[in-house]
């Protein structure tokens, strides 16, 4: 129904993107949705649900075959998040994990690094996740105190970390820390450090509004040993590969938000078609016809900026502005659609077994991870007056 109204989408249009959305479609009806209550139940999925998709060569999709990835492109596994959102589907953490740890290690590791750890993320034995928010600092990642204090062959760290995503169920963590503290040569660096280590402790699973079946938790550092091969890139330049790094992160969390909309869309159809009010299905109503008009209208423009992005990143031509307003733009639009869809269901709508109230319940924390809505448009605002700001501080630096 909704596809007859849509534009062909040419960036998942091949015979390969087909027959990967044929499998993924077959994986989430049966081996995902047949677990949602329970891991819901548990505030997490199962190990086997990762080896499974790894088996299947669903994780890091776009990583060189040479590490255990499928050699494909950022396409594929843009499909991936789509389609689990579409069911609304956010307790595997898959994207962080192949679309932002993988990436870190790829780009940024040792040789030595890539070759041991990128295979056991693709099989999907090791499950991973990325520290960087803090209790005292989230946006602001220059802010953050846990700190790795130099002892030769190996640093000592010390530190706390929240609202991590695949937490509890981590093996391996990239995590932000403060080197050379209190000294000129202060910095940000990123360790890759494992869970299994003396010292490194999770805390119990968050219990939240919504995405019941993610093992979002906090990680605990204490005197936690971490060699100095664990280093990834190079001691202060932590920050300048978050922030390169961002642009993916901040582009899947759009992707995710276009899946969303358009599986709250397509059951809000469904169920209006055949629910009905005064002795006639509620798609009869004017209403009905003109909010879900309005709703495929946004979700069709922004599927079409959301696909140039991504031609743009599978090219590593993406820029930081681009990815800010396709994350900022397309989670306001689904929060805004699926508000509209819940109100069709009616009563219905605010009932735990209809998935639009998961949608409801999950998306919202969507326009404040990767970086506030807040904070993308200043990343924007940054770019159209950037000629200005250097003007601006020239000025004081002469002053």
């Amino acid at each position: 129904m909704l596809q007859t109204v849509l534009l062909e989408r040419k960036i998942y249009a091949s015979e390969e993107h087909q027959m990967m959305r044929g499998m993924i479609q077959d994986f989430i009806k049966n081996e995902i949705l047949p677990q949602m209550e329970t891991w819901e139940k548990q505030g997490m999925v199962s190990r086997d649900i990762w080896k499974r998709a790894g088996d299947l060569g669903l994780l890091c999709m776009d990583m060189p075959e040479a590490y255990g990835g499928s050699g494909l492109d950022f396409s594929f596994s843009a499909l991936f998040i789509e389609e689990l959102a579409k069911k609304g589907i956010s307790g595997p953490g898959f994207s962080l994990h192949s679309d932002i740890v993988a990436p870190y290690i790829l780009k940024y590791g040792t040789d030595a690094q890539k070759e041991h750890y990128l295979p056991l993320m693709a099989t999907g034995e090791m499950i991973t996740a990325i520290g960087m928010t803090e209790p005292n600092c989230g946006s602001d990642l220059q802010a953050i105190r846990t700190t790795a204090i130099d002892k030769g062959d190996h640093y000592v760290v010390n530190g706390q970390k929240t609202f991590i995503t695949n937490g509890y169920l981590s093996d391996m963590s990239i995590v932000a820390v403060k080197t050379n503290s209190g000294t000129p040569n202060e910095g940000v660096s990123l360790l890759i450090m494992e869970s299994k280590w003396d010292g490194f402790e999770k805390g119990i699973p968050f219990k939240k509004i919504g995405m019941k079946a993610q093992d979002t938790c906090e990680l605990f550092f204490d005197n936690v040993k971490v060699p100095k091969e664990n280093l990834l890139g190079k001691e202060g330049e932590g920050f300048v590969i978050m922030m390169t790094e961002l642009a993916r992160e901040r582009l899947s969390v759009a992707l995710s938000a276009i899946g969303g909309a358009e599986g709250a869309i397509e059951d809000t159809i469904a169920y209006t078609s055949t629910r009905t009010a005064f002795k006639q299905p509620i798609a009869g109503f004017q209403n009905t016809q003109f909010k879900l008009a309005e709703a495929a209208a946004q979700l069709q423009i922004h599927q079409a900026f959301v696909d140039r992005c991504t031609e743009d990143l599978a090219q590593h031509k993406l820029s930081a502005e681009s990815a800010s307003m396709a994350k900022f733009s397309a989670t306001d639009m689904h929060s805004k659609v699926v508000d509209e869809c819940l109100q069709l269901f009616g009563g219905y709508g605010y009932m735990w077994e209809y998935p639009i109230a998961r949608m409801y319940a999950d998306n919202r924390v969507a326009r404040i991870y990767a970086g506030t809505n807040e904070i993308m448009k200043l990343v924007v605002a940054r770019g159209l007056f950037k000629e200005l700001f250097a003007q601006m501080k020239a000025i004081r630096k002469k002053d």
